[in-house]
């Protein structure tokens, strides 16, 4: 018997609640080098291990009146704002998917679309736990970038196994390599290859990499402060000052590698390789085709993103979006391929500027970190994935 569709709903619901809760421990953890893992959760006041019935997603935070059961210390609105968040986007993502016609080329479920949805919110539960710590500590931890990258090209590679890979093309459902795009992928990540070993070495230096000495420097200097002066508590060391124009030119010498290797593997592909060998390489190898488009994606996420970060840090003279930023980007493309995620770089402003104006109006915050408009871009590309496609497709496809 089929399972009626409101069981469905409530099932995907509580599960994006639970995952939710999770995400909330990543938030809190992440940042502050905590493993997620252990000790149990407990109260950030007291100190005190939180029993599983005060741990019941959306519901304990109620019950307990948004206090701590022994402290009565206030409970953060993030950690209910989080899971109902997450769930409403797994719902609302499944119910997208498969009982609209907005992503037609998804259905029916679970047949084709249960791998393209779990590779989706896969990506969009690692991004709200980033957008969560990038607006409160200003940082994207790399290593929830990684993991949607991972995900991106292992689903990319594995899916001609559960989805048949003419029909993987036609519609665009996971990244998918031409003889081109397929050249410059692997080009680019021999660069990518060398320009790390070229780090490991020594023989370049990552942007914005604190200077040891000029640390010990200052560390000395406030240390012979303290012993003249005992009466009066030294200063905090000021932060190290940075030529961004010069860490731009360090970023730039990283990435040539990557560009010309990619440019020269393209170059070789396309002089020697006969036209035909050339057409049938995405058909003949799937698996190949579908790692390499999702390795493609990822390049381009990185490279649209980097490419703002150094034009506007050499044209402003301080240092424009961050390199997590750079990474968050990169793993959308990994899932979602080339296109959708340029799209959602040029979606992702319109978000960014409206949250501005409300912040400098009311607020007066002028800084704001991007991660959330990126992601909140992504979401908008994903859900229209089909409508852009038809309509601006052939660029990239055709």
């Amino acid at each position: 018997m089929a399972v009626p569709d409101w069981i469905w709903f409530v099932f995907i619901f509580a599960f994006g609640c639970c995952i939710g809760s999770f995400l909330n421990v990543v938030i809190y953890r992440m940042p502050r080098d905590k493993s997620l893992v252990r000790p149990p959760s407990s109260c950030p006041s007291c100190g005190k291990h939180i029993r599983f019935y005060d741990n019941i997603p959306l519901l304990s935070w109620l019950l307990l009146g948004r206090k701590c059961r022994y402290c009565r210390a206030p409970i953060s609105s993030r950690y209910f704002f989080v899971e109902l968040l997450t769930a409403v986007v797994f719902l609302g993502l499944f119910i997208l998917y498969f009982y609209t016609d907005l992503r037609d080329s998804v259905q029916p479920f679970p047949g084709r679309g249960w791998l393209i949805y779990l590779l989706h919110i896969i990506m969009l539960s690692a991004f709200i736990a980033a957008s969560g710590i990038d607006l409160e500590h200003w940082i994207i931890p790399l290593s929830i970038c990684w993991l949607v990258t991972v995900a991106g090209l292992i689903g990319s590679a594995v899916g001609p196994y559960v989805i048949d890979s003419s029909f993987i093309r036609a519609y665009s459902l996971l990244p998918v390599a031409s003889a081109a795009t397929g050249a410059l992928a692997a080009g680019a990540a021999i660069g990518l290859g060398i320009s790390w070993g070229l780090l490991a070495v020594g023989l370049l230096k990552r942007s914005y990499e604190p200077d040891e000495n000029a640390e010990e420097s200052k560390s000395g200097q406030n240390d012979n402060t303290a012993k003249t002066d005992s009466s009066e508590s030294p200063e905090e060391p000021p932060e190290q000052q940075f030529n961004h124009r010069f860490e731009a030119f360090r970023e730039i010498i990283f990435l040539l590698p990557i560009i010309a290797c990619s440019l020269a593997v393209y170059w070789i592909i396309s002089g020697t390789a006969p036209v035909e060998a050339q057409n049938e390489f995405p058909v003949q190898h799937p698996v190949i085709a579908g790692f390499l488009g999702s390795l493609w994606g990822y390049f381009i996420g990185c490279g649209i993103v980097w490419g703002v970060r150094i034009f506007g840090t050499l044209a402003f003279g301080k240092e424009a979006m961050g390199l997590g930023d750079v990474h968050l980007m990169g793993a959308a493309g990994a899932v979602i391929g080339p296109l959708p995620v340029v799209v959602a770089f040029f979606i992702a402003p319109f978000f960014g500027l409206a949250w501005a104006g409300f912040q400098m109006f009311f607020k007066k915050i002028r800084q704001i970190p991007y991660g959330p408009f990126l992601s909140l871009g992504i979401f908008v590309v994903m859900i229209l994935h089909d409508w852009i496609l038809n309509r601006v497709g052939f660029l990239f496809y055709r």
